[in-house]
């Protein structure tokens, strides 16, 4: 772990309006995002840096301020009410969050900002510009791509994509986490020079091949998918390949808490396709996992499925690799990147469930080739997506955009 001097140390601000680094996994709208800025906070302040997270407060129990661990704050956001809200229903709470900002940061302001995901973004413009503050945003998802494999089925606001646009002008640098974000942003007229990528990443230590395993079932294979529980991440998909491979079990590990699945129309939807395909009986929902659930998790696994129609990033495939198990994939998004095919998993067609299964068969009846393929992953990790190679080459940018402002970047508190 490498410190910062003192004299080098910034005062940093995540902002992410919907997903908390408390929050836990696997609900609606809490997943990779909610790792990402928790882990990247953490890491920067191992670097020696002060980080505030500020993300809007979503229940009355909780506290203004949590202080996380040495070097990282917490601050719950009055915007809106303070409950539970569908993120695509956030945008007209953001000029009260953008407000709450701009007064903390009239006060003291930090000496860089970086936004996570879009409507993080519209809030930070309203803030970071009126105090000069340098000002990095990451998207996480665009819009434009959700808008064209959703189609009519897309929720958000109809002004999504303007400003992403407005934001990605308007910040000094956009964070891509992928190649296939590139794309895309250029496609949306951002220019090249102010675009960065830095991966998501894995924490290896926590992720690791040995350690606790969850219990399995009676079947000789276990398959198992993790995410949240909505169409587009494919476990319908999923479903329909394990009718195709007897004597298997697949685990969907997400959603609301164990007790409330049945309340869930997506739990309520994918056992109908169960029921249809003849699978019922071999499938489980875990209902949402705590971090610590994971690990032992994806342990028991043969094998992990990352069916997604599309995917911005896709944080599971990183752990499953840092787990030593082979991962099979659509090839899409950011899964284009870290899944090496054929060295660490396999990447199929999305929407194809002949292929997933083609796929997750072969390696079902090969475990030694299984075995070699999960030690790769395991070394792509460690070489590649680290959290704190992340964080590194993220501090890099705000160094880097700190630069070009008139004042340096530095530490004045």
């Amino acid at each position: 772990m490498r410190r910062t001097r003192a004299e080098d140390a910034l005062t940093i601000a995540l902002v992410s309006e919907h997903a908390s680094p408390l929050a836990a996994l696997g609900g609606a709208d809490a997943g990779g995002q909610n790792v990402h800025v928790a882990q990247l906070a953490g890491e920067l302040a191992d670097r020696g840096h002060s980080v505030t997270v500020y993300t809007r407060r979503d229940s009355l129990d909780l506290p203004a301020t949590v202080r996380v661990r040495p070097g990282v704050t917490v601050r719950h956001v009055p915007a809106g009410p303070a409950e539970q809200v569908p993120k695509d229903r956030l945008l007209p709470f953001m000029p009260q969050f953008g407000a709450f900002l701009d007064r903390e940061w009239a006060l003291a302001p930090p000496d860089v900002v970086h936004s996570h995901f879009w409507m993080s973004g519209v809030a930070t413009l309203q803030a970071a510009g009126a105090h000069g503050i340098p000002f990095a945003h990451t998207f996480h998802a665009l819009g434009t791509v959700k808008r064209r494999h959703q189609g009519a089925a897309d929720t958000s606001p109809a002004d999504r994509v303007t400003w992403e646009r407005y934001v990605g002008l308007s910040c000094d640098q956009t964070v891509a986490t992928c190649r296939d974000e590139v794309a895309e942003l250029l496609a949306m007229g951002l220019p090249q020079e102010r675009i960065s990528v830095v991966p998501c990443g894995v924490d290896p230590d926590r992720f690791t091949p040995t350690g606790p395993v969850a219990p399995r079932g009676g079947h000789r294979h276990r398959l198992l998918q993790i995410g949240r529980l909505v169409p587009r991440k494919g476990a319908q998909v999923s479903l329909a390949a394990l009718a195709r491979l007897p004597d298997t079990e697949l685990v969907l590990a997400g959603g609301p808490p164990a007790g409330r699945l049945d309340d869930e129309p997506e739990v309520r939807r994918l056992r109908a396709i169960a029921r249809a395909f003849g699978v019922a009986d071999r499938v489980t929902f875990t209902g949402g996992l705590s971090r610590d659930e994971v690990p032992p998790l994806l342990r028991s696994a043969d094998l992990v499925l990352c069916p997604a129609d599309y995917e911005p990033f896709g944080i599971v495939p990183l752990e499953a690799m840092a787990c030593g198990v082979p991962v099979v994939a659509s090839a899409v998004g950011g899964q284009r990147d870290t899944v090496a095919d054929p060295g660490t998993g396999r990447l199929v067609p999305p929407r194809d469930p002949a292929a997933l299964a083609a796929a997750a068969g072969a390696l079902l009846a090969a475990p030694q080739e299984r075995a070699a393929r999960g030690a790769a992953g395991r070394r792509r990790v460690l070489t590649r997506y680290r959290w704190a190679a992340v964080a590194a080459a993220t501090e890099e940018i705000y160094r880097e955009i700190g630069s070009r402002r008139p004042a340096p970047l530095s530490n004045t508190a």
